[in-house]
Formats: structure tokens, sequence, C-alpha cells
């Protein structure tokens, strides 16, 4: 079955879809040719080495608390917390608990 993208101007609850944490998975919400709008669900102990993408980002922390790297700092996002990067800048990823992230990267 193919996963559901939001459509223009549907509403999406991410609140909503943070209570299924526990069972969920990654999952795209919006995907077009200029941007995708990500769910990343990152399990406890887990890390995303250092890597970069071509366009710019923000990283939304739905639920939970990353400890994110890049700039040559290290910051912890909390729940309700966003940054943004600019195109090709490096960074990484710690959760030291299973949390969700909203990523928004443009393409």
């Amino acid at each position: 079955m193919a996963t559901h993208h939001a459509t223009p101007g549907e509403v999406v609850n991410l609140e909503t879809w943070a209570e299924d944490l526990a069972t969920d998975q990654t999952k795209a919400i919006v995907k077009t040719e200029e941007m995708e709008i990500i769910r990343l669900v990152i399990p406890a102990g887990k890390d995303i080495p250092n890597h970069k993408v071509s366009g710019p980002i923000t990283v939304h922390c739905i639920k939970g608390r990353i400890e994110f790297t890049a700039m040559g700092a290290t910051q912890e996002l909390a729940q309700g917390e966003l940054l943004h990067l600019m195109p090709g800048e490096p960074h990484s990823v710690k959760s030291d608990r299973k949390c969700s992230r909203l990523i928004n990267d443009y393409i």
C-alpha cells in the first residue's frame, strides 16, 4: 500500500501523530518537487551519524529529546523546540530515549 502524503490544504495534527510513537515508524507527511516533510522516529540509543543534505532543513522535536550536533556545537532539543540549518550543513543526532522529530527538507 502506498504511503498517504498530505494534500494541499489538508490539516495534519502532529500531536496526534506523536501519540502512536511506541508502534509507529518513520513516514513522509508531505512530498513535492521542492520539499519533503518527514516524521522521523528515532529508537532509544540510536545515533544518526554525521551527514548533510543539499537544501536547507528545519528540525522540530515533536516528542522526547534529541541531542543535535551542527555548526560546531551540540544542543539538546526538547519537545516543541525547532532549529534550522542552511544547505549542506553537516549534522548528527543522538537519542537516549525513543523520540519523534519532524524534518522539513527543501530539495
